[in-house]
């Protein structure tokens, strides 16, 4: 520990916990210019000798019990380390240092003896956790205060006591025991995900999500608030629907893991505004209307059972703080993982959703916005469009001569094109199209010449390829057959579909183009999409839609559940806690929407990519925008996007 190893121990020297294990390293070791051997640690003892016998220890040492007497080169493994580090899924690797607001000590309390007063269990107990932890001024929750006596009895005075933020008895259990657990959660709108974690050594222990139950009372947030307005019990139903969501999760995840609900001892909760006052049960009605204000910003600490949580009855919900009436603590949590405010250059951050939250800046500053998307990317508002699920249209080329499609459907492995073996099998039968095949299939029905820069069905695509179907003045894009969906229906791109798509990224791409303005800032040097939805974009296509800002495409990263990552660095480590609300105050919120010239901003944006602003990392894409060769009409509408042919 004075060298800087943070050893980990539960039981407090004692022998009894064996989370401190080393190994000594012997030989000759020219380099420290030492030789290193067993016998230069002092000799096992009895206590160490009967733990290591039971738990069958080989080759390891137990650092409590363990004196140098000589020269030694110690291998401290990761299990023995306090603050590990850990890896939360594949998609997104994470380095956390461990420091959870709940952790558990071993304590070995005095009896009580006739006539020596000294107060009563509770009393004792204080006095021990002062004396072999330095824990003071502790209160002890109910639940736990009626833990007491029976705990001491049945572990022998001998009790493990699980503390809150140093602050708070939470839990008492006999002798010394282990499995404490926390709940890293993130609501969105769409999705609710929840982690569930080893406080101690702050492993992921299962992940389980479901779809948000408030879907039914809305799709989109704003629906959500008027459902909330003009229902007596909306606030209420609302609120039950999501608490009941995260206790089914809960119920799921500790099962998959092994464990109880009862060892839940603390959880972290984000989303947006309005998800962040639906699950502490506060009406969001005035997030319907300026000025937008919040009942609640700061972060909070409530008790689990006040909420209707079904953890341990003593167990904690801390929810970050939100940034504005409509960038909350999903967004912050984004800001958490990501730190973009450590890096010296400019970071465009993105949670894509059905309300995508924007930030814009680096260690000079930080701005962010939000910006009502609206629920197409998630397949909402799309003739034939459906969440992410097996069956969905995930990917999507088009020919830029025959206008043939090739396209990936969710559940079934490689591309299927004209050429595939007929008839198709099920699991190649699209049911219907998700938010990140809509995005390209607009993107790459513009590469080939079917939509114009203003998104309307090109007057000649009707006449290249029988795909393209016009009912009077609308059009269609016929992108997977009648025989080989599986309803049995076609599955087709409409002009109101290709509307819609331009709206929602017209609104993205607007909000990020402010934010660069009111930074002062001519571009970005990196783009971070986040959300579940974000991490399936393609960015390319993304570019060539005009749903983001021109930038190197190899410094475009699809970052996965960002907000759910940085849900678990607040869960597991205090100190990000602090950083949130810093965060919270030191970011800039912009109202873009006030902004005198969003609607001509937003207008601009509505073409493909943009009407005037340039496109240089597109240069590749540009033999494909104006295929065939030489159509004079294509060549003008990619110089009016804002693509010269020089470029």
């Amino acid at each position: 520990r004075t060298l800087g190893v943070e050893l980990e121990s539960i039981c407090g020297g004692r022998q009894t916990c064996g989370k401190c294990q080393v190994i000594v390293e012997s030989g000759a070791y020219p380099k420290h210019g030492i030789t290193s051997r067993e016998s230069h640690l002092s000799s096992v003892g009895p206590v160490e000798a009967e733990y290591c016998r039971a738990h069958d220890i080989r080759g390891r040492r137990l650092a409590c019990a363990a004196e140098i007497v000589g020269d030694v080169l110690i291998l401290v493994p990761e299990e023995s380390q306090a603050r590990k580090q850990i890896i939360a899924k594949a998609a997104t690797e994470r380095a956390i240092d461990v420091d959870p607001a709940v952790r558990s000590v071993y304590v070995e309390v005095r009896s009580a003896e006739l006539g020596s007063g000294g107060g009563g269990d509770w009393e004792r107990l204080q006095e021990a956790l002062r004396e072999q932890w330095q824990l003071t001024d502790l209160r002890i929750d109910t639940p736990a205060l009626q833990q007491l006596q029976p705990a001491l009895a049945v572990g022998r005075h001998a009790v493990t006591v699980s503390v809150w933020n140093a602050r708070e008895v939470l839990r008492i259990q006999p002798g010394y025991a282990e499995g404490i657990c926390g709940l890293a959660i993130d609501v969105g709108t769409t999705t609710v995900v929840a982690h569930v974690c080893d406080l101690r050594t702050g492993e992921v222990l299962a992940t389980e999500a479901s779809m948000n139950p408030q879907v039914r009372y809305g799709e989109d947030l704003m629906s959500r608030v008027s459902y909330a307005m003009t229902q007596p019990q909306g606030v209420e139903r609302m609120h039950r629907a999501i608490i009941r969501t995260l206790n089914d999760l809960a119920e799921k995840a500790v099962s998959t893991a092994g464990r109880a609900l009862d060892d839940i001892l603390d959880a972290v909760v984000v989303g947006n505004p309005i998800m962040h006052h639906l699950v502490l049960g506060l009406d969001p009605s005035s997030l319907g209307a300026a000025p937008f204000a919040p009942a609640l910003t700061a972060a909070a600490d409530t008790k689990a059972r006040d909420l209707g949580l079904k953890f341990n009855p003593s167990a904690y919900v801390h929810t970050l703080p939100c940034i504005a009436g409509h960038v909350g603590a999903d967004h912050l949590a984004v800001l958490l993982a990501e730190a973009p405010h450590a890096l010296d250059e400019i970071s465009l951050v993105v949670d894509v959703g059905t309300n995508a939250e924007i930030s814009i800046g680096g260690r000079a500053g930080l701005a962010c916005a939000s910006s009502p998307t609206g629920p197409a990317f998630e397949g909402a508002q799309i003739t034939h469009g459906q969440r992410a699920a097996p069956g969905a249209i995930e990917r999507v080329r088009v020919d830029s001569v025959t206008l043939e499609p090739r396209y990936q459907v969710i559940g079934h492995e490689g591309w299927i094109d004209a050429v595939e073996p007929r008839p198709l099998p099920m699991s190649a039968r699209a049911t219907g199209i998700c938010g990140s095949g809509i995005i390209e299939a607009v993107a790459e029905m513009f590469l080939a010449g079917v939509i114009d820069s203003n998104g309307r069905f090109a007057d000649d695509a009707a006449d290249r390829s029988s795909r393209v179907r016009r009912e009077g003045r609308s059009a269609a894009y016929v992108l997977v057959d009648a025989a080989d969906s599986a309803t049995g229906n076609p599955i087709v791109v409409s002009q109101t579909d290709v509307r819609a798509i331009q709206l929602a990224k017209a609104a993205l791409y607007t909000g990020a183009k402010l934010l660069l303005r009111h930074q002062g800032l001519p571009n970005v040097d990196r783009i971070v999409l986040a959300g579940a939805f974000g991490s399936y974009i393609s960015p390319r296509h993304a570019m060539i839609l005009g749903l983001i800002p021109d930038a190197p495409l190899d410094r475009v990263a699809a970052v996965g559940n960002a907000a759910g990552d940085g849900a678990r660095l607040a869960l597991l480590n205090l100190g990000q806690r602090a950083e949130a609300g810093r965060l919270a105050g030191w970011v800039q919120h912009v109202q873009i929407a006030t902004d005198p010239s969003f609607q001509d901003e937003f207008v601009a944006a509505m073409s493909l990519p943009h009407a005037a602003d340039a496109f240089p990392h597109l240069a590749d894409d540009l033999p494909a925008i104006t295929q065939p060769a030489e159509r004079p009409s294509q060549r003008r509408r990619a110089v009016g996007a804002g693509l010269s042919r020089k470029e």
